[in-house]
């Protein structure tokens, strides 16, 4: 059990050797239980985290007035693919009478398990998230399952945890964007990813790898970077470009790392697409603020937020069983813009 979570009065009980009712009595200063074992149930309590929550309750036993706030974790506020699927969620959430309460886990697994508790705490009626990067333990998830949460991911899914979840179609979003630059001409094409403990990581590296072998390209590990940020690809980007052998086109993990990669090319003295064909991935604002407007797959981030504050309201009111995983998956297209051909 990760002691940063809160436990349940069921958890107090079993330690304690005790009714889950003779816990709760205990824990409202009830004269029908002893100060001594009172103060020590209360103790327990405090030593481990436990937070009274309504919530399962509420979800057992009255599906008409569910607590109307949700709780959304967005890993970087000021990414516009998450701050589009926010506008999703708000958007879906207010339409059916709900509000939401968003915090920003800034890529760390401390934070969104703190997060996690205060959302609780909060009395949230659900939970929609997008996990850290660096997040590798899901006990501060599994919790909220086992206290009767609804829990919905979007975006970067909890492998680790069977529940409902919004993705877009990275695999094919990231194989018909490298197809369209093969077709373009394009024969040497450089990847810039993500960790691969990520799901989304892995599909869109995936889609890039099975373009090329269905093409009969190779799959040229010198190529690949672990890159996805506009700093790290202007310090990596040049190390490819003096290559001899240079790629003549770059597909980037997101938009931003695509930027770093054109205007790094272009500080180089190259020509965009001439000499290098660029495609990124998400489609923000940025794409068409660059000079040339970037090549990228479209998210739809609205969509997905839409997606998944559908199916965490449904399963509130019980139009969706709790133990029902949902799992929708939204499309991606390309827009072709000037960096390539």
């Amino acid at each position: 059990m990760d002691e940063r979570i809160p436990i349940t009065m069921k958890d107090i009980a079993q330690a304690m050797g005790v009714s889950v009712a003779t816990v709760s009595r205990a824990l409202k200063d009830s004269p029908r239980i002893s100060v001594e074992r009172r103060e020590a149930i209360k103790a327990y309590a405090r030593e481990h985290h436990f937070s009274p929550n309504a919530i399962a309750e509420s979800l057992r036993h009255s599906r008409e007035h569910p607590t109307r706030i949700i709780g959304v974790i967005i890993p970087q506020l000021n990414h516009f693919y998450f701050s589009s699927i926010l506008s999703g969620i708000e958007d879906e959430a207010s339409s059916r009478g709900y509000q939401i309460m968003v915090a920003q886990s800034d890529e760390r697994y401390d934070r969104e398990v703190r997060i996690c508790q205060s959302f609780y705490e909060h009395k949230v009626c659900g939970i929609i998230v997008s996990q850290a990067k660096d997040t590798a333990h899901y006990d501060h998830f599994q919790r909220l399952i086992e206290w009767g949460v609804p829990l919905v991911f979007f975006d970067r899914i909890c492998t680790g945890i069977n529940t409902s979840r919004v993705v877009v179609d990275d695999y094919m979003g990231a194989f018909n964007a490298v197809t369209h630059l093969i077709e373009t001409g394009c024969k040497r094409i450089a990847y810039f990813g993500s960790s691969m403990s990520l799901e989304i990581s892995k599909n869109r590296y995936n889609g890039y790898r099975d373009a090329l072998l269905r093409h009969g390209l190779p799959a040229d590990e010198r190529y690949m970077r672990f890159c996805d940020n506009r700093a790290d690809a202007e310090v990596i980007t040049p190390e490819l470009l003096l290559m001899p052998d240079r790629p003549d086109a770059f597909f980037a993990v997101n938009d931003d790392t695509a930027i770093g990669i054109l205007y790094t090319a272009k500080r180089m003295g190259l020509h965009v697409p001439d000499d290098v064909s660029i495609c990124g991935f998400t489609n923000g604002e940025r794409a068409i603020a660059c000079d040339p407007m970037l090549t990228t797959v479209e998210q739809r981030g609205v969509v997905v937020g839409e997606e998944a504050a559908n199916i965490l309201i449904s399963q509130v009111e019980g139009i969706l069983p709790l133990n029902k995983v949902e799992k929708r998956v939204v499309r991606t297209r390309l827009i072709v813009r000037g960096t390539t051909r």
